[in-house]
C-alpha cells in the first residue's frame, strides 16, 4: 500500500483545511495510507518534506499565499515551489502541489470551494497528480 505525507500550512486555515479535505477523501478512496503534519506556512513545507522524504512513497504540499503589497508574495511563493521541485527530482518522489498562490482572498475561496466556482479545488488536483504517477509509474514499456 502507498503511503502519503500530507504538509498543511495553516496560515490559512479556513482556506487549507478545505484543501487537505478534497485531497484526503480521494486518497482514501483509492486506498492510499495518509499521514498529515501540519506546519505554520508555506515556506516551512520543503524542509517537512526533506525530513520525511525516507519514509512516504508521494508527498502533498497543501498551502495558500495570498498577496499583499510587498515583494513577500513572489518570494516565498518562488523559493518554496523552487525547493519543492527540487525535493521531487532530487528524491525521484512525487510531491503534489496544492499551494493556492492569489491575489486576493476572494480568489483563493474559489480555488478551495468556499465560495461556488467553476475553478477546481487545489487539494483535489494535487491528489490527482500524484495519483496519476502512482498509476504511470508501474506502466511496463
Amino acid at each position: 500500500m502507498k503511503k502519503i505525507l500530507i504538509v498543511n500550512a495553516n496560515y490559512y486555515n479556513q482556506i487549507t483545511s478545505k484543501l487537505v479535505i478534497r485531497a484526503k477523501n480521494i486518497l482514501i478512496k483509492s486506498k492510499i495510507k495518509i499521514h498529515i503534519i501540519t506546519v505554520p506556512g508555506v515556506f516551512e513545507i520543503p524542509i517537512a518534506i526533506r525530513k520525511n522524504i525516507k519514509k512516504y512513497d508521494g508527498f502533498i504540499a497543501i498551502g495558500c499565499v495570498i498577496k499583499g503589497a510587498t515583494p513577500h508574495f513572489d518570494l516565498i511563493c518562488r523559493s518554496s515551489f523552487d525547493a519543492i521541485m527540487n525535493l521531487a527530482i532530487s528524491f525521484n518522489k512525487p510531491i503534489g502541489n496544492g499551494i493556492i498562490t492569489a491575489l486576493n482572498k476572494k480568489q483563493a475561496y474559489e480555488r478551495c470551494g468556499i465560495t461556488s466556482s467553476n475553478k477546481p479545488n487545489k487539494g483535489l488536483e494535487a491528489a490527482k497528480a500524484i495519483l496519476s504517477i502512482f498509476k504511470n509509474g508501474t506502466k511496463k514499456i
